[in-house]
């Protein structure tokens, strides 16, 4: 049942990402540009190590194709650009094949697995999409001068889930450690 439980919300934040993005105005901290999805984005790669848990990396990737369409279909009924469904599209390949990677390879306690491919995918995940969906190469929303900003905004928030998230599971990690399939 936590299985079910654990797929259904990764999917679930990867579409509540992609309206909440769309529907609410991004956050500026000074110079930071934060879209509100960013706070679930940082989510779903906890999620995604936990699903890793449960199902294994073969069928991890299943579940990423999955997610990768639901993506798509989701930025395109709510009126993206054909540049950010594709930048989505791409953004999602790289950052989760990327977690997906580091996570499995990793000899480390689960909350340093969670921690290192969290941060790294988050980092692929804000720079790809804010160069590929949002600057001048791109759909064009944001000026070159508000690019850095808006990557680093990013990176910020999905950086503090990544090491929130590590901290939690540093403390109930061997729950789920029982549970895996790797």
């Amino acid at each position: 049942m936590r299985m079910y439980a654990v797929v259904f919300l990764y999917l679930v934040a990867i579409v509540s990402a992609n309206v909440v993005t769309a529907s609410t105005v991004p956050f500026q901290f000074g110079e930071f540009i934060i879209p509100a999805g960013t706070f679930i984005i940082g989510a779903t790669f906890i999620l995604r190590d936990l699903v890793q848990n449960y199902l294994g990396r073969k069928k991890t990737y299943l579940l990423i194709g999955v997610a990768i369409v639901m993506s798509a279909i989701t930025s395109s009924l709510l009126g993206d650009t054909l540049w950010i469904v594709f930048a989505s599209v791409l953004t999602f390949l790289f950052s989760e094949t990327t977690d997906t990677e580091i996570y499995t390879r990793l000899k480390l306690p689960l909350a340093w697995r969670v921690a290192y491919s969290g941060i790294v995918g988050g980092f692929l995940d804000s720079v790809i999409f804010v160069i590929v969906g949002l600057s001048p190469l791109g759909a064009n929303f944001l000026p070159w001068d508000a690019v850095v900003y808006a990557i680093l905004g990013q990176i910020i928030v999905k950086t503090i889930i990544q090491l929130f998230g590590a901290a939690v599971f540093g403390l109930v990690g061997k729950r789920f450690i029982n549970h895996s399939l790797q």
